[in-house]
């Protein structure tokens, strides 16, 4: 029986501005429903808190979500992850393909009808660009394969509960075809503004990005290509009990 889904938002972080002008933690929440395009590109370099939001973001989607189907694709494997080693839908280094695959299906199958279930389905996959620059250098015509698969969940995945949330440091127009990137709902930015970064994914808003300076944890998110946010993430105060979601979801 198809199932159909209520509307659902997530809390990414709290409005920067109230936070440091007036001490105020107002809520700064994306879409998650079907009924909009709710895939996620997190970008951000290296010390900025990209892991850290990521994390967040991974453990608020599974309390939303509850009967959502999770699997993670670490391609670098360092320690940020290190607590999801078991879990049986978590896929380190090169095996990030059999997760993209595994959720390729489920999209297919909802497609032709074998499927007629809309529970959730996400794949998170960390490094998504040192991932596809491995794989062009390696073995173009897989490359090709997997982005065109990529790009298939991104167009098709919203009317069919599939969802992509895609992290790295620094986008590449290479590992984006067809203009991809545009696909994604929601674009998020965590810490120091680079600029060729803010070029790249959200031009139009370069006047009201560049003269804010962001610390670790803090960034701007781009809703729907058409509203500009700029957060904090929240700090977590229990970490112990996110990793144990986290794994939860992913067993």
């Amino acid at each position: 029986m198809m199932m159909k889904l209520k509307s659902k938002t997530l809390n990414i972080g709290y409005n920067l501005d109230e936070w440091y002008d007036f001490g105020r933690k107002v809520p700064i929440t994306i879409d998650i429903s079907p009924a909009t395009n709710s895939h996620i590109l997190i970008c951000g370099m290296s010390g900025g808190g990209k892991s850290y939001f990521e994390q967040s973001l991974f453990y608020k989607l599974c309390q939303v979500e509850d009967k959502g189907e999770y699997h993670f694709a670490d391609f670098k494997g360092d320690d940020n992850f290190q607590y999801l080693n078991n879990c049986p839908r978590y896929y380190m280094y090169t095996n990030s393909l059999a997760a993209l695959d595994i959720v390729y299906n489920r999209l297919k199958a909802r497609q032709s009808k074998e499927d007629l279930t809309r529970n959730p389905v996400t794949l998170i996959w960390d490094e998504y660009m040192a991932n596809m620059l491995m794989l062009i250098g390696e073995d173009k015509k897989l490359a090709t394969a997997v982005m065109n698969k990529v790009s298939e969940i991104l167009l098709m995945g919203r009317s069919m509960a599939v969802r992509l949330i895609g992290s790295m440091q620094r986008p590449d127009a290479v590992a984006f075809p067809v203009g991809s990137r545009l696909n994604y709902g929601n674009i998020v930015i965590v810490g120091a503004v680079v600029k060729s970064i803010y070029e790249m994914l959200m031009p139009d808003f370069m006047e009201q990005v560049k003269s804010r300076q962001f610390g670790r944890g803090e960034g701007v998110v781009l809703m729907q290509g058409a509203e500009l946010r700029f957060f904090k993430v929240g700090s977590i105060k229990d970490f112990d009990k996110v990793q144990q979601v986290c794994v939860k979801a992913l067993s």
